[in-house]
This record gives structure tokens, C-alpha cells and sequence, in this order.
């Protein structure tokens, strides 16, 4: 039975999209609005059962914390898709079936049905969705309540791909029309596939997505307005966005030392390693890369004759023969999760290669960690130069031939992994800089994040915006008894079995 003090409560809906990389930052958002105001919202995070127990991590991730304790987790069933297993349900599970799941999620006809039944039976005062279900933005509206965008890539990568074309031949480097700051030059080989395979000289259209986050309330981004300010600016003038808001980075404040039970070995390592020498190696998620890349990295990191720390998500692949002994007193191989966080924030951390997914690049910039740069797929080769051109918080591993497209990438050879990592981790080298921007960065990451910071302000606003727009359409109104609920705006009186 509810009460009074429940039903007052602004009840939020999230609908991550079905990757590890989404439901992290979206199960980390809930946290954040929980803990900005405690009294005025209730959360409900909503994903397939095989996904509870990616929401469950990311919140055992901040601790036995009350705002984690508070977040529920609603469940909807995920379809039948011919040719993947019962119970996968993410990319990162699927491996070479990813692609299914992909194809899955973004068809309305599969999985709208399922998300809007749970968005009916639970009601709730405001739907926050992932970008790629823009279909409940029209559940919401036919609900009369707000839809919230939540977008795991910044505004530097939403705002290239919506103005980018995919004209030109392969060797023709595309530039980035009307965009603020450093001029951004992309090879058509480094778009991603759709708009790869766009026509000559075609427009971007926009699809279902965009006019989805069109038809919003409101745009929030997993970023922080110093990170990003240019292009957040260029957002919030947007004519296409009726509200945008700046709320990250959502993984802080990391929970104090401690609130987790037991610590990581490959943490404890990092604590033995003398400050800025390791190099931390991790490549997320989801892109897949061949074994013979694998080796060329794996060598390249033993001939840098730095230390380094890689978590390696590749099941069944060997390193070479006597790697491991060769190795083992400056070097740790990590097979499957590690806690990112809590890694990046150490003292011996001196770079990150990375493959540039949003979460990755913000979580570097929030630590202060310089970046090695090394994209594989997607928008990541954009996210590349945010960190490259216009933040200047690192540089590119390799600088031959790129591709988003498997079947064409080269295998960058262990000589230039080495040269990579001793150039920048060298006393004086060129990560020394980038490690200064990187930490005068982190310093307004965290202030963003801490109450009064351009963050924080911006999630009580969102609150307070949706609180505002659910009073102005009478749900303000409502009287709880029991179970008899009377608006009384309209008089109506409804009984429930709650």
C-alpha cells in the first residue's frame, strides 16, 4: 500500500540501452539523483533479467551508500532473437552475436512493446531513456509525463555525427562543419558505418534517434561544462533541444577507501609501483580484436621496458611463449573486470591506452590520467579528438591506417606499441604535458560534481524541472487514503491495489 510520502515522491524511470558501457553510467545517474535529493525522487532502474546484475555491480560500486540502497531495479523481458541464446542480453555477453543483440535493440517492433507494458504498469512521473529507444519519448508523451534523454556520449561526439556527411572517397578526409574551436578533420575511414554508407554528398538525416530527443523534455549528457564548455554551449542554443543539462561525470565521488569489501589484487599491485610510471592498458566492453594484434600488443608492452597493468577481455587467447615469466616483475595481466575507477585514481597510474568510449575518456579526465589513444569502432574515433585536438590530454598510438570496420583494420606492430608508451611515459616525454592539462582538468571534475559545482546545479535543476512540470499538470493534485487517490483538480476519485 502506498503512502502519502511515497506517491509525493517524483518517480523516475531509466531505460538503459543493452551494453555494459550504457547501463553503468545510467545505474551511476540514479545514484546521483538519489543522492541530490533524497526526499523528492524515487528510482527505477528497468532492463531485461540478464541485465540485473550489470545494474547490481555499478551500484555495489559506490558502497553501502544510501542513495545506492534506494535505487530499484524493474525487469522486462528481452525478445526472441533467432540465432542468440536464451539469456544473452548485452553486447559484452553476446560476443560474436553482439551484432544480434544490436539489431534487437533497435527494433521498435521487438522491444517496444515489452518497455512500454512495464512503463504502463509502473507509471511512473518521468521516463529517462537511452537514445537508441527513442520510442518512449511517444510512450511518455501519450502517458502525459516527461522523457529524458540520457546521453552517454558528449556533446563533442553528438553534435560531429550529427553534422557530418558521409561524402567522399576513402582517402578524403572529411571536416566537421560549424564547429567551434580546433578544426576537426576525420578520413571517411574512421566514420562509423552509417554514415559510411551514406551517398555522396548526402546530408545527415535525422533518424528515429534524433527526432526522438527532439520530441524530449529535456537532454542530459554525462559530462561536465569546463570539459566540454564550447559544445555544451552549442547545445544549449540548440533549437532542437528544449532543455539540456550537464551532469557528470556521473562515477563521482568515488565512494571513500574502504566502503567496498576487499580490495582488487591488481589494486594492491598498483599501491607497490612508484607514482606516474604504469601504464594502465584496457580496451572496454565490446570491440573485439584479433589474436594477432593481441600478440604485437602484448610484445610491444614487454619492449617499451615499462610497467604496465592490462585487463584483457579476450577468452582462449595465449600471450607468446614466455611472456608471462619475462614479464611478471613489472607487468599484470588482468583476464575479464577490474574496478576502472578505482585504478585510474591511483598514484602510480602515469597513462591510460584506451580505445576512447565516453565512459573510458571521462573517467581518465576525472582521475587526471593522460591518454594513449587507440579507437576501435563507433564514434570513438571522434571521442579521439576530443582528447587529441581540443583538449590535448593525449596522443594517438598509432597514426597509420584506421579503420571502424574489422575486416579493414591493420595491425599496429609492437615496435610502434613501445615507442607509443617510452615517449610518453618517459621523464620529460610527451605525456608530461598532457598530464598537466589532464590533472588541472580533473580538479574542475570534481568540483563540478561537488554541491554548488555546474553538475550538481544541474541535476537539482532537472529535478526541480520535472517536479515543476508534474505539478503544472495536476500531479501536484493528488491526495492520498489508503487506497483511494482523489485529484483534486478534477474531482476524480481512483481505487488501486498497490
Amino acid at each position: 500500500m502506498a503512502s502519502a510520502e511515497h506517491r509525493k515522491k517524483l518517480r523516475i524511470m531509466l531505460i538503459p540501452f543493452f551494453a555494459t558501457s550504457h547501463i553503468g553510467p545510467h545505474t551511476d545517474f540514479a545514484v546521483r539523483l538519489a543522492a541530490a535529493r533524497p526526499d523528492a525522487v524515487e528510482l527505477t532502474m528497468a532492463v531485461t533479467p540478464a541485465n540485473v546484475s550489470v545494474v547490481r555491480a555499478a551500484l555495489q560500486r559506490h558502497g553501502a551508500s544510501a542513495a545506492s540502497s534506494a535505487i530499484k531495479i524493474a525487469t522486462y523481458p528481452f525478445p526472441y532473437v533467432e540465432g542468440l541464446p536464451p539469456g544473452v542480453e548485452n553486447l559484452t555477453a553476446a560476443a560474436g552475436d553482439a551484432w544480434r543483440v544490436d539489431a534487437a535493440a533497435m527494433d521498435e517492433a521487438l522491444m517496444r512493446p515489452a518497455q512500454e507494458a512495464l512503463v504502463r504498469e509502473l507509471s511512473p512521473d518521468a521516463v529517462f531513456t537511452d537514445f537508441h529507444f527513442f520510442w518512449n519519448s511517444i510512450v511518455a508523451a501519450e502517458l502525459g509525463v516527461p522523457c529524458v534523454t540520457f546521453s552517454v556520449i558528449g556533446p563533442f561526439s553528438s553534435l560531429a555525427l550529427g553534422h557530418l556527411d558521409g561524402g567522399g572517397s576513402d582517402l578524403q578526409e572529411m571536416v566537421v562543419p560549424g564547429f567551434p574551436g580546433p578544426e576537426i578533420r576525420i578520413p571517411r575511414a574512421e566514420l562509423p558505418e552509417f554514415l559510411r554508407c551514406q551517398q555522396k554528398h548526402d546530408r545527415f538525416s535525422p533518424g528515429p534517434g534524433i527526432q526522438g530527443m527532439a520530441r524530449c523534455f529535456g537532454l542530459a549528457f554525462n559530462t561536465f561544462f569546463d570539459m566540454e564548455q564550447q559544445y555544451c554551449e552549442l547545445y544549449a542554443r540548440s533549437a532542437d533541444v528544449k532543455r539540456a543539462y550537464f551532469v557528470g561525470p556521473v562515477s563521482l565521488p568515488l565512494p571513500p577507501a574502504g566502503a567496498n569489501a576487499g580490495e582488487s589484487p591488481c589494486v594492491s599491485w598498483l599501491g607497490s609501483m612508484p607514482s606516474c610510471s604504469v601504464v594502465y592498458v584496457c580496451f572496454g566492453t565490446y570491440a573485439s580484436i584479433s589474436d594477432d594484434q593481441l600478440r604485437e600488443l602484448a610484445l610491444g608492452l614487454e619492449a617499451s621496458g615499462k610497467p604496465f597493468l592490462w585487463v584483457l577481455r579476450a577468452d582462449g587467447w595465449v600471450p607468446p611463449a614466455g611472456w608471462e615469466e619475462r614479464v611478471e616483475k613489472r607487468g599484470m595481466l588482468v583476464r575479464g573486470w577490474a574496478p576502472q575507477s578505482e585504478i585510474l585514481s591511483r598514484s602510480s597510474i602515469g597513462a591510460f591506452l584506451t580505445h576512447c568510449g565516453s565512459s573510458s575518456l571521462l573517467e581518465a579526465a576525472a582521475a587526471g590520467v593522460p591518454m594513449l589513444t587507440w579507437p576501435l569502432v563507433f564514434d570513438q574515433f571522434i571521442e579521439e579528438r576530443l582528447v587529441t585536438d581540443v583538449l590535448k590530454i593525449g596522443e594517438r598510438v598509432w597514426s597509420g591506417a584506421r579503420s571502424t570496420r574489422y575486416e579493414e583494420q591493420v595491425t599496429v606492430p609492437a615496435e610502434a606499441v613501445a615507442l607509443a608508451v617510452t615517449r610518453f611515459l618517459e621523464p620529460g616525454g610527451t605525456g608530461e604535458a598532457a598530464r598537466v592539462r589532464a590533472q588541472e582538468l580533473a580538479v574542475k571534475a570534481h568540483a563540478a560534481v561537488a554541491e554548488g559545482g555546474s553538475s550538481h546545479s544541474d541535476i537539482c535543476r532537472l529535478i526541480n524541472d520535472l517536479i515543476e512540470a508534474k505539478e503544472a499538470a495536476g500531479g501536484g493534485d493528488t491526495i492520498v487514503a489508503g487506497d483511494v487517490e482523489v485529484n483534486r483538480s478534477s474531482g476524480a476519485v481512483f481505487c488501486h491495489s498497490w
